[in-house]
């Protein structure tokens, strides 16, 4: 069985001899640039450079000696721009290690050695001089919402997570940039047997968090319900569009969507159920059924914390796969959501805690850790090993080989 053939079992639900692999096919199962770094060393690897592809939140993008090593099953298809050295120009990162940036990625130094990004004079985002990611600094609508979103796109440029967005977004902008797309992802899949994904968004309450911020925007879910229900439509509007060229883009060569909306803390959902019921879950529905009826795709939603009480809703929404089944959180104990949800939606995540063992745990207690999920979540399918979210920089690299041996030792019974 193929990476591919296996992941697509397991997303079905079938009981598969092994289980697959992720880390790295997306921008919240990956790892960071200094974690990867030390990764690399611990594994013997010298070969490469680590590539910092999403730069808010300082990820590298995998390369294929360490998809080897670590037995994993899914890839991006993001790398198939990019892949020049002169794309690429080195940088220090905060424990003195070396990565590279993008070409295009130029922030601006500070005299306290913070970074930050300016867009028509304004500071969209800031890195701290001791910070390892970037924070969004401006919020277009924070003093109000406007009386029409002929402007929308504009204003959602002013946004971190837009503006400086991974590849392949950071070349939508090119020339022929969908026959790129399309003819670069026919020539990786002719050339991998691993499963593919292509990450889109379509944020819709983190959206609202962007342009509002979140503060304002909690409240207003329950005292202006009219106008985040207008953002929410002028999204659907942008975001269906976007689905319409990736479908027909790739729609038939690409297995996986991801999706990304954070409904929840560790302490409980960010709304009452019923909110999420009335403003959330149809365009949720809409988004998935777009997908399922123009493409080959599953769809994986990408949802932090305490989700426990809309998963119901979210299987009903019509998503394939959850990530990153954040166990550590108020009702999100492993053993209750694969009895309840484990036939009805695929785990793609919950199998090491990233909070607590993986970066604390000596790599034994990881090793038991990570067979223990590995047994409870892969009975009859419907599960994909990735940790809950991403490796942060101070996790120690024995601790990440320790965890990716026990899914082979686990692998090998």
């Amino acid at each position: 069985m193929t990476s591919r053939e296996r992941v697509l079992a397991a997303i079905n639900h079938q009981q598969t001899h092994q289980i697959p692999v992720d880390m790295g096919s997306n921008p919240s199962s990956g790892i960071s640039a200094m974690g990867y770094t030390k990764l690399k060393k611990a594994l013997g690897i010298e070969s490469g450079h680590t590539r910092i592809f999403d730069v808010v939140q300082q990820l590298a993008q995998v390369e294929d000696e360490v998809i080897d090593a670590l037995g994993l099953d899914i890839i991006d298809i993001g790398r198939v721009f990019n892949t020049a050295d002169d794309d690429w120009y080195d940088i220090t990162m905060l424990d003195g290690s070396t990565a590279q940036y993008p070409k295009w990625f130029q922030p601006l130094e500070r005299g306290d050695s913070s970074n930050e990004v300016e867009v028509d004079g304004i500071v969209i985002a800031r890195r701290p001089a001791d910070g390892a990611f970037y924070d969004q600094t401006h919020f277009p609508y924070e003093a109000d919402y406007p009386s029409d979103y002929s402007n929308l796109p504009e204003a959602m440029n002013m946004v971190l997570w837009q503006n400086m967005a991974h590849s392949p977004w950071d070349h939508a902008a090119d020339d022929n940039f969908w026959v790129e797309l399309r003819e670069r992802t026919l020539k990786l899949r002719e050339s991998t047997d691993k499963a593919l994904m292509i990450t889109c968004g379509c944020n819709l309450f983190e959206w609202g968090t962007f342009l509002r911020k979140l503060d304002n925007f909690l409240m207003d879910l329950l005292t202006e319900p009219e106008e985040v229900e207008g953002l929410l439509d002028a999204l659907m509007e942008i975001h269906l569009q976007g689905l319409e060229k990736v479908c027909n883009t790739v729609g038939d060569i690409v297995d996986i969507l991801r999706f990304g909306d954070d409904l929840g803390t560790t302490g409980g959902l960010f709304m009452p159920p019923d909110t999420y019921r009335e403003l959330f879950k149809p365009r949720h529905a809409m988004l998935n059924d777009f997908v399922h009826k123009n493409s080959q795709m599953k769809t994986f939603l990408h949802s932090c914390g305490s989700i426990y009480r809309v998963m119901p809703d979210l299987i009903e929404a019509g998503y394939d796969i959850i990530n990153p089944v954040q166990t550590n959180c108020f009702e999100m104990e492993p053993e209750k959501l694969k009895e309840e949800f484990g036939k009805d939606i695929t785990f793609w995540g919950g199998g090491c805690d990233t909070a607590a063992i993986l970066n604390k745990a000596t790599p034994e207690e990881v090793r038991k850790h990570v067979l223990e999920r590995c047994e409870l979540f892969s009975k009859d399918g419907g599960f994909i090993f990735n940790t809950i979210h991403n490796i942060l920089p101070e996790v120690p690299a024995e601790n990440i080989v320790a965890c990716f041996d026990a899914v082979k030792e686990f692998n090998g019974k």
